[in-house]
């Protein structure tokens, strides 16, 4: 599909059959992987070199020409487009500052300029504005920063907040990595207050580790404080934030999902677990990382986006069809995404005919008593609103009118070929 301009689809699921769905690379894996194989030489990385670009998310291709751009010639000016990519534009900022001399300016999506970044520019500017670093801010674009051409005279800490994102904390251990490949001395990340999506911090340590990086840790700091190149370069997994959905599809439709390795780090693998509340299964189905979904769906279920929070959107279309109420918790997170995914939540519910009641960090979710005849939806931009209404779609057999269908680009490009394959239909509503 395009992505010249918003289009208008209606999903039919009238006619599903069972298929193996595939979920792309996860896109969360390879923002750190990239980074990783710039700083220690394995560039260009093989596995994702081995995706074709159709297939690669949206975010993944940002991060990539990103990186292409810091490994210009040091006298370069970058530009770099980041598009609506939070990650990227956050991890690309801090390793432009570690770059030595690199000048970059930045731009992107006026929603990507509202989300929050100043806590990690306050980091980057305190720790290595007395070696020269320079960061202006447009409003929001661009925003233009110039490194520091030598940091071995600062003093190797980041301090950052814990809360709003724990994109900042990620950023800044794989700016740590650079440092001390450059330097060969410790640097830290020192955390204030507890950490928001704690799981996606554990992600990046685990890539750091993998890279063979040496991570000490105490309960609010972390430090790169070593270096030893691995035998091999670690390969991608898929993307657990896609195989929430698709696990979900493949339970209706009776099929399987490959791709889908349990040991993964990544925190939306929690969808094994958080399903079985309401008597779902995920159980393994023949070849390596291959699962199928068995069960019958009973009561209502809890998550928290603390733990997952790309999850809760995929969650609350299940809730929709639970034959109890669903409560999702630390729901604040949510509005600081690619759009107010707690509104976007609500919306889906309210246009499917259940009811949400919001109370401080709570969202209570009742299910309607019986689905609609149809229903329709905006994704607002936002991948995950897209996705999650077309997974409502096909859990409840109700056909979707999705205004805005291109956005899923972002993080699962093949997304809607993938519905194709268990015989959802998708046609141009004009």
């Amino acid at each position: 599909m395009s992505t010249a301009k918003a289009s208008r689809i209606v999903v039919d699921p009238s006619a599903l059959h069972a298929a193996p769905l595939t979920p792309p690379v996860s896109k969360s894996d390879a923002q750190r992987a990239l980074v990783l194989g710039h700083l220690t030489g394995s560039w260009p990385l093989p596995s994702v070199q081995a995706e074709a670009d159709e297939d690669l998310p949206a975010d993944v291709r940002v991060l990539r020409q990103g990186v292409e751009a810091l490994r210009l010639p040091p006298d370069a000016v970058r530009d770099i487009d980041c598009a609506d990519g939070g990650a990227p534009f956050r991890i690309l900022a801090t390793q432009a500052a570690v770059t030595p001399g690199a000048q970059a300016r930045f731009t992107g999506t006026p929603r990507l300029g509202e989300r929050p970044h100043g806590p990690l520019f306050t980091s980057l500017r305190e720790a290595l504005g007395p070696m020269g670093l320079t960061l202006t801010e447009g409003t929001p674009w661009p925003v233009e920063l110039r490194a520091p051409r030598d940091t071995s005279n600062a003093t190797p800490v980041f301090r950052v907040p814990g809360a709003q994102s724990s994109q900042y904390a990620s950023s800044l251990l794989l700016g740590c990595a650079a440092l001390y490949l450059r330097e060969r001395r410790p640097w830290r990340v020192e955390i204030d207050g507890p950490l928001t999506s704690a799981g996606y911090l554990e992600l990046t340590l685990t890539w750091l580790s993998r890279f063979g990086f040496d991570i000490l840790r105490s309960p609010s700091s972390y430090t790169v404080a070593g270096y030893a190149a691995p035998p091999a370069v670690p390969t991608l997994p898929g993307d657990w934030s896609s195989l929430g959905y698709l696990l979900l599809v493949a339970w209706k439709t009776g099929g399987t999902v490959v791709r889908a390795d349990t040991g993964s780090a990544h925190p939306d693998d929690a969808i094994v677990r958080l399903i079985e509340q309401v008597g779902l299964r995920a159980v393994p189905a023949g070849p390596p990382f291959t699962l199928k979904v068995e069960g019958q769906l009973s009561g209502g279920l809890r998550a928290s986006g603390e733990e997952c929070p790309d999850l809760l959107p995929t969650l609350a279309a299940l809730a929709c069809v639970l034959p109890a109420p669903s409560t999702l918790t630390e729901v604040g997170i949510l509005r600081v995404k690619e759009s107010d995914r707690l509104e976007g939540i609500r919306t889906l519910v309210k246009a499917f005919g259940g009811t949400t009641e919001l109370q401080g960090e709570q969202l209570l979710i009742q299910p309607p008593r019986t689905p609609p005849a149809g229903f329709e939806m905006s994704s607002e931009g936002d991948h995950r609103l897209a996705m999650t209404a077309a997974t409502l779609c096909v859990l409840s057999g109700t056909p979707l009118t999705l205004t805005g269908p291109e956005c899923v680009e972002k993080s699962f490009p093949g997304f809607w070929r993938q519905l194709s394959r268990v015989g959802v239909r998708i046609t141009d509503a004009g």
